[in-house]
């Protein structure tokens, strides 16, 4: 029986346009786990280009990478600067209603 090879899902490869971004980030943010939003916003950026919107960012790539992994936790300007580089907004919106 042979042995197939596997390689990580990287989701980066899957992110190919502006709208498939979007939908990606706006899940992550629906779970509301930081870690996971950062990390989203980390695919997001290796999917654009890590040393681009660094660039853009101003931060440096590495720390960028640091900080936009799922252990990283990165400043809330950071996410603003990061943001800002990919082009997209954070907006708010009212939550359902809880019923207790």
């Amino acid at each position: 029986m042979s042995m197939s090879s596997t390689r990580p899902w990287d989701a980066a490869e899957h992110l190919q346009s502006e709208a498939d971004m979007v939908a990606y980030l706006e899940v992550a943010f629906e779970d509301g786990d930081p870690s996971l939003i950062a990390a989203a916003l980390g695919d997001i950026a290796r999917a654009r280009g890590m040393t681009q919107v660094a660039r853009d960012a101003g931060l440096g790539r590495e720390s960028l990478y640091k900080a936009l992994s799922a252990e990283g936790h990165p400043e809330f300007a950071t996410i603003m600067k990061v943001l800002g580089a990919l082009g997209l907004r954070l907006h708010a919106s009212a939550a359902a209603p809880v019923v207790h």
